[in-house]
């Protein structure tokens, strides 16, 4: 049996179609992702027992096969991220937003820069001049150290070790509190006190007849002539109804307290927020008409009422999404039965899965809860501000 050997000599025209082939350019074959892969891409799901595809996909070539660009570009960035006010509380305190547009990286970037990098003013240091009172030394200084103070921090310096206190480094309170023999419990809220402008009143080392006696802080000028904004918005704690401590019969305090500035990173005390924190928007889907009595049943497994009862007329009625944005992930919507256990005697019936729980990925409902020192919109700038910052520096090592 012979065998004849045959050569194929290819033109260079074979080589030019074969070099510039795409297979996506053939008009039969579909662009863009398949919809679960779209739907993977977009959002976490949330199924009975936990959330599945929690993770980003950041590799830019991840979807290559399928001609989608998942590269992370400057101007689609631009083009997406959006920051909407949904809620601000009457006292101005605590903001709520969307920030649309992002990863989950930079929303906890922000989180972080809010809790711990942030600068403010709070008692370092204080001063017991006079304590009869049950409450501690220790204690009474660590409740001072707590106590917000309404005073913007970018107006003075950091107090370094080898720094003496200054109208530019420390703010000077006071408080002297007594309850008289005879009268019920006194207590001592934040109210009473009074900031000292011209510095330190404790004497620390009497003087000769000739010098002042040398005090705690060594104040050039006043911080009403330092800082002219101060003269008509003087210094005080956040809130005036703060309880330090409750004096009995005969009980006195007298103190002085010396704020300095500081971030949350060195101590929770210079920690700018309460809490600040962020969820993904939650996506309440229904895979299918739900109706009459499996939408009663429906409304009343919610707790957070995220259901509601459309009247359709003939007496029929159906389940829709009325509030999604309330929903917190319970989950119990998604459980066999609304997780109800039967009855005995009761009968199973068979179950049919009629929601769909989601997260949009990028969307996500950011809070921040300010303590009083500054309002939650000016953090939030602020934050901007420093995360900009660190990467300008971080840009720069590279370069």
């Amino acid at each position: 049996m012979s065998t004849r050997e045959e050569r194929r000599i290819v033109s260079e025209e074979d080589k030019t179609f074969a070099k510039n082939f795409n297979i996506m350019d053939l008009a039969d074959i579909p662009t863009g992702l398949s919809p679960h892969l779209q739907l993977q891409r977009t959002r976490v799901l949330c199924k009975e027992d936990a959330p599945i595809h929690t993770a980003s996909v950041s590799y830019s070539g991840a979807y290559n096969g399928s001609g989608v660009d998942n590269s992370v570009k400057l101007e689609n960035f631009s083009e997406n991220f959006k920051v909407e006010v949904i809620e601000l509380s009457k006292d101005g305190m605590e903001l709520t937003f969307d920030m649309i547009g992002i990863d989950a990286a930079i929303a906890n970037a922000f989180r972080r820069i809010l809790l711990a990098e942030l600068p403010t003013m709070a008692f370092e240091k204080v001063f017991i001049a006079n304590n009869t009172s049950i409450v501690q030394d220790e204690v009474i200084a660590q409740r001072m150290g707590l106590v917000p103070i309404a005073a913007d921090p970018k107006l003075f310096e950091f107090l370094s070790e080898n720094d003496q206190p200054n109208e530019k480094n420390t703010i000077v309170f006071k408080l002297h509190a007594k309850c008289a023999k005879g009268e019920g419990r006194k207590k001592v809220l934040t109210k009473e006190l009074i900031w000292l402008p011209n510095g330190s009143e404790l004497v620390k080392e009497s003087g000769d007849s000739n010098s002042k006696p040398k005090t705690y802080t060594s104040f050039s000028r006043s911080q009403e002539d330092s800082f002219p904004e101060l003269a008509d918005n003087p210094i005080t704690p956040s809130y005036p109804d703060i309880l330090i401590a409750k004096l009995g019969p005969g009980h006195e305090i007298e103190l002085e307290a010396h704020a300095v500035k500081g971030i949350g990173k060195t101590h929770a005390k210079w920690s700018p927020v309460a809490t600040a924190w962020y969820r993904m928007l939650p996506e309440v889907v229904l895979l299918r008409e739900v109706e009459d009595v499996d939408a009663e049943r429906l409304v009343k497994a919610c707790p957070e009422n995220v259901f509601d009862i459309e009247d359709m007329g003939n007496g029929r009625k159906r389940a829709t999404v009325a509030r999604p944005r309330e929903c917190t992930l319970c989950r119990q919507c998604v459980r066999k039965n609304y997780g109800k256990k039967l009855k005995k005697g009761e009968v199973e019936k068979e179950w049919i899965e009629n929601v769909d729980l989601r997260r949009v990925r990028n969307h996500f409902i950011f809070k921040i809860e300010s303590t009083g020192s500054l309002p939650p919109d000016v953090l939030f700038t602020e934050a901007v501000k420093i995360l900009e910052d660190k990467c300008k520096r971080v840009i720069a090592n590279l370069s």
